[in-house]
């Protein structure tokens, strides 16, 4: 069997992305005549699996509708998996599924076993076809899942625009290639992300599961709150769960009762790994927070290694990430973190939506027109109970052409269309602050500057209105335009100075990443799970706990030039 070398994995992997979603559409075939071969078994399969017959594979699920009559026919109905070193690899690449937050019964695993026993002892024409179709299907339904998740984000997201794309070619040439790689399952772990959130926060799981399998960690019953320096008969539970947590260090007097600072330093560590008020005492947050069973922080770090797997691919060297649950942007330059800085997003009622964007400029001491449901829901019932209200906001009230109308002059009920936008000027008070950055989205959503500098200092920070507000933007300003000789931070300060608007645009824009993660592995290699504000994290879990479902998008058949 011939090596294959990292250039041909490449090359595969581009083919077999391209190629996996070929996986339903009615493709009629009629057997020829019965024999009892295992060709004539396949012929007779195939054609039942081509009339969208799911159970034509006794005891399996198929959903390679398309691609598996296609590759037979090619083959003219012989077996594909013929080499003992192919289905060895595939199936230690289903029993590693685990590790990914997958299950290896999507994948056929505890069919296929039993299978391949029963094989060795009666190799049977009928059973020998169903095994091979069996390993077909469990293939192309892992080198998808690998590739692009199980769930597919858009049918939770109607706004999700972050699919990563399929181009034309034969799935049957793929699924033939990776055969004579003879290396299955070093292929289909070179489709897994390497990105360093996905890779850690897969080691996580498997610290997780250990702790899970020696029986958890106990729960702390209610009562008042544990703080420094008190005496307290369920301290010596709390330091075995954070011990176990790995946020105390082991053989600490764990039966010691007393409230000590290095019980404080941990309850401080816990706190900060899950977006808590860091004050070092249980309190009924933190209580929950503690109480909650390791099984479900497991659940946790699968939804998010599932949404790791969504879109940590191909990704530019340099980009900004909101991480929306974690309150937090990062800037990313060749492929590493170079600063961070704390955000506010959207509350629970307007929510920051999820997307990728290119930010195309920034502007200096921008003005404000308030969007149709602020104006609606927040600024017209304001101007109701406060006809000073506009003036006070530095507001200017604005026809079709953009000129001025008096306010006084205009219904503000609500009980009628109301043709007119309200527009905030520059200035100290303007809800964008000093600086906005753009990029363009149906949503109208941008990062900004804010006046409501104050609400920084909260841990859990959704008080938007759905825009990201900034803190300390001007940095981030400087450090996008770090390129753009004329930009540096004096020349930034002197155009806030002004006050006057101005518009620069970036020379090659920068892409942006809105994301929504509840769990993930930080620079100090802390485990933080991040709540989940839109409460977001249930629909992946059923769908991820669901029977695999094709995504509509990709429902084709993709040869080239289609």
């Amino acid at each position: 069997m011939r090596p294959v070398c990292g250039s041909e994995f490449r090359q595969g992997r581009t083919l077999l992305a391209a190629g996996v979603a070929a996986l339903t559409l009615l493709c009629p075939n009629t057997p020829r005549a019965e024999a009892d071969t295992v060709e004539s078994h396949l012929e007779a399969r195939v054609a039942r699996i081509a009339q969208h017959d799911s159970n034509a594979v006794a005891g399996v699920r198929i959903a390679a509708m398309v691609t598996i009559p296609s590759y037979y026919r090619e083959h003219e109905f012989h077996r594909a998996w013929l080499d003992e070193q192919n289905i060895d690899g595939l199936l230690a690449a289903i029993d590693q599924s685990e590790r990914e937050g997958l299950s290896p019964d999507d994948y056929h695993y505890t069919a296929l076993v039993q299978m391949r026993a029963r094989i060795a002892s009666a190799p049977e024409p009928g059973l020998l076809a169903d095994f091979d179709l069996a390993l077909t299907d469990a293939l192309l339904r892992l080198v998808y899942h690998s590739r692009y998740g199980k769930v597919d984000p858009e049918r939770l997201d109607p706004h999700w625009n972050l699919a990563q794309e399929i181009a034309g070619v034969s799935p049957s040439t793929i699924i033939q290639e990776v055969l004579d790689s003879g290396a299955v399952a070093e292929f289909i772990a070179s489709l897994l992300p390497s990105a360093r959130y996905y890779t850690k926060l897969r080691s996580a799981l498997a610290q997780y599961r250990d702790i899970a399998r020696a029986g958890g960690w106990p729960m702390l019953p209610a009562g008042e709150t544990l703080a420094a320096g008190c005496s307290d008969a369920r301290v010596p539970l709390l330091r075995q769960r954070l011990v176990l947590s790995g946020d105390l260090a082991a053989g600490t007097g764990l039966d010691d009762t007393h409230f000590d600072p290095e019980l404080t330093a941990a309850v401080q560590r816990f706190q900060k790994r899950h977006v808590l008020d860091v004050d070092g005492a249980v309190g009924p947050q933190t209580l929950a927070a503690l109480n909650v069973a390791v099984e479900k922080r497991i659940e946790q770090m699968r939804i998010n290694l599932e949404r790791g797997r969504w879109v940590l691919h191909d990704l530019e060297p340099g980009f900004v990430v909101v991480n929306i649950a974690d309150f937090e942007l990062r800037l990313f330059q060749e492929n590493s973190l170079v600063w961070r800085t704390r955000v506010q997003v959207g509350k629970p009622a307007r929510k920051t939506p999820i997307f990728k964007s290119q930010m195309k400029y920034i502007v200096f001491n921008p003005t404000w027109t308030v969007p149709p449901t602020i104006l609606r829901q927040d600024v017209m019932p304001a101007v109701r109970s406060d006809p000073g209200y506009l003036q006070r906001k530095n507001m200017q009230v604005l026809n079709a052409s953009g000129n001025p109308v008096d306010p006084g002059s205009l219904d503000w009920s609500g009980k009628s269309a109301f043709p007119y936008s309200v527009r905030q000027n520059a200035g100290p008070d303007n809800a964008l602050g000093r600086v906005k950055f753009i990029f363009p989205n149906d949503s109208f959503v941008f990062l900004h500057d804010t006046p409501s500098q104050r609400l920084f200092e909260s841990e859990q920070r959704s008080f938007s209105s759905g825009c990201i507000r900034v803190d300390q933007p001007l940095e981030l300003a400087t450090r996008l335009l770090a390129g753009d000789g004329k930009w540096d931070r004096a020349a930034i300060d002197r155009v806030v100075a002004s006050g006057k608007t101005q518009t620069v645009y970036f020379a090659t824009p920068w892409t942006v990443l809105l994301l929504y993660w509840t769990c993930e592995v930080d620079e100090e290699g802390l485990v933080r799970f991040n709540p989940d504000i839109y409460g977001n994290d249930a629909a992946v879990l059923e769908a991820l706990e669901a029977d695999f479902r094709l995504r509509g998008r990709d429902v084709k058949v993709l040869h080239p030039g289609s």
